[in-house]
Formats: structure tokens, sequence, C-alpha cells
């Protein structure tokens, strides 16, 4: 069975000036420019995050956007209902699979509703980015954000023509995963526990010193 490493980790915001100048205040980076998302009627901004361990990691700051139709489905990782009046936020990881169909199959079997593959694009300077994603329709998040949303990419990784900003993602701790689910992802880089805490924690290495970003409780 093939592994699910750390893709991205997912903050949310409810503009991405206001996402922008967090990440600039709390990792000591600014975010690149990143594009939109015309099937959910969002847009974003990435910043690389790779390191030891963590190849390809990025950061993705997402928010409605304004100047979009409204979607004709639900919006992904649940921003349709999540409240960011307290400002950005982690709310959410994508996990990479080598294969996509599989994992999927495997959560179905272990009581789990990951979505449907939803094929997604946007196109970059450097040519065009192409993915398959699982979304559910409801657009939620299971086990409050820390079951990954799967994603399989088709050619170029975006973090190929990220620079480096100097930020690096050194841990990633998920909570309350069934040990079953557990077992049909085989996680790699991340360490998955049972406590009080909230659903995620990632430790970063920035020029601001190490941060360490949370879900809500």
């Amino acid at each position: 069975m093939s592994f699910v490493a750390v893709d991205h980790l997912v903050v949310a915001a409810a503009t991405l000036a206001e996402g922008a100048a967090w990440c600039e205040r709390m990792l000591g980076a600014a975010p690149e420019a990143g594009g939109r998302h015309a099937l959910f009627g969002t847009h974003n901004r990435v910043l690389n995050i790779a390191g030891a361990g963590y190849a390809q990691a990025y950061l993705e700051i997402i928010a409605i956007d304004p100047e979009a139709p409204p979607p004709v489905r639900r919006r992904w990782f649940g921003l349709d209902e999540t409240d960011l009046s307290g400002g950005p936020r982690l709310i959410h990881w994508v996990g990479r699979s080598p294969m996509l169909d599989m994992h999927r199959w495997g959560l179905i079997n272990v009581g789990e509703a990951p979505g449907d593959p939803v094929a997604a694009s946007r196109p970059t300077p450097q040519g065009l980015l192409q993915w398959q994603i699982l979304v559910r329709s409801d657009g939620r998040l299971a086990h409050a954000g820390a079951l990954p949303t799967l994603i399989q990419w088709q050619g170029a990784h975006p973090t190929a023509t990220m620079p480096a900003r100097g930020v690096a993602l050194q841990a990633l701790v998920v909570n309350h995963l069934p040990p079953r689910v557990r077992e049909v992802l085989r996680l790699r880089g991340v360490t998955a526990v049972d406590d009080a805490g909230p659903a995620l924690r990632a430790r970063l290495s920035t020029p601001n010193g190490d941060v360490t970003l949370e879900t809500l409780a």
C-alpha cells in the first residue's frame, strides 16, 4: 500500500490581502501569487514550506473570490461555513497520494466519506497546473480537519517554481484519526495522537523563529 505524504497546509482568510498580511506577520515571509479556482469560487496565495522530510510541501492561503460568480456546488475545505471573524487561521491539510482511487476506496471501506474525485486546474506563468482532488458534495471537513483531503498531481508540482523563503515545515500532528484510517493512509511525516489538543498542529521554522499553527480546539 502506498503512503500519503504532506502536500500542503490550508490557511483560510476572509480576503487574500488579509491572509498575505497574516503570513508576513506570523511567518516573516510574503506568499507568492497563486490563482483562481473557477469551480469553487475561490482564489489563493502560496508559500514554499518544503523541508527535511517534507519535500514538495507548501502553505496555501485560500479565500472566497469576491469577483467569481457563485459556484454551482459547495466550496471546498468547508469555506461556506468557516467563521473567520478572528482572522486567518489553519483549518486543514491536504495529503498527496500516488494512488488516489485506491486510497479513496480504502477510506470508504472503513466507513469514511472522503468525497468524489474532481479534476481541477489553474494557469500559472510557468504553465497549467492540473490535479485530481477528493471533494465531498457538502464541502465539509471530516474529523475537524484532521482527515486530509487527498490530491494527486498530474505533471508538475507547484513547488517546482516556488522560491524558498526561509520557512520550513518541521512537524505535523493530527489528532483523533481512527486507527483504521491511519492504516489505510499510512501517513508519512505525520504524528498521530489522541489527546485533548486541537485537530491539527503544525510547527514551522521561520525568519521569526519557530511558529506553531493550530486549528481551533
